[in-house]
């Protein structure tokens, strides 16, 4: 079965017929192309998400007069924190960011998948993170464009020397 689109979500749209869930890792939702088994055994091939497009907790990919298939996001290790603050959700959210790290805001809450290193160093920062199995659902999107640091790429302060450089005739 070849899903192109999504036709709606369980939480708009609650059906009394069989569902069936497709169940997805937090980081296959963005994926543009995939083949995936649902619960139930069928084969379904997804080929529409643009970029930034993504699935969704709920998102029903097929219905017919007996059953609809819907997306299940699964439950992973995440690092959960509770910001005691703006200031120290402002501060916690620009450290994880800085490190390109995917974010996700859920009941006033701050998680990211879970990894060791990065759980030390919040402890060691000064946070209190907690590791839990919880479901990923509300990435933070962000429009930093990909870019490199140091000698990857041109900093504002290179382009401005070379404006600034005198022209050969």
């Amino acid at each position: 079965m070849i899903i192109n689109q999504t036709i709606g979500n369980l939480t708009e749209n609650p059906t009394e017929k069989n569902i069936d869930y497709l169940d997805l890792e937090w980081f296959e939702t963005t994926k543009r192309i995939q083949r995936k088994r649902t619960r139930n055994g069928v084969d379904v091939a997804i080929k529409f998400l643009k970029e930034g497009q993504r699935l969704r907790e709920g998102d029903i990919l097929f219905e017919d007069a007996e059953k609809v298939i819907a997306v299940n996001v699964l439950e992973t290790e995440a690092i959960v924190m509770i910001p005691g603050s703006l200031l120290e959700m402002g501060t916690v959210c620009y450290e994880i960011g800085n490190k390109h790290i995917p974010l996700f805001i859920q009941d006033d809450k701050v998680l990211l998948p879970f990894e060791m290193p990065m759980f030390r160093w919040l402890e060691a920062s000064g946070f209190k993170p907690e590791k839990q199995s919880v479901k990923l659902l509300n990435l933070l999107k962000s429009n930093v464009e990909p870019h490199g640091h140091g000698s990857l790429g041109s900093t504002i302060f290179t382009k401005i020397l070379k404006m600034a450089a005198p022209k050969d005739e």
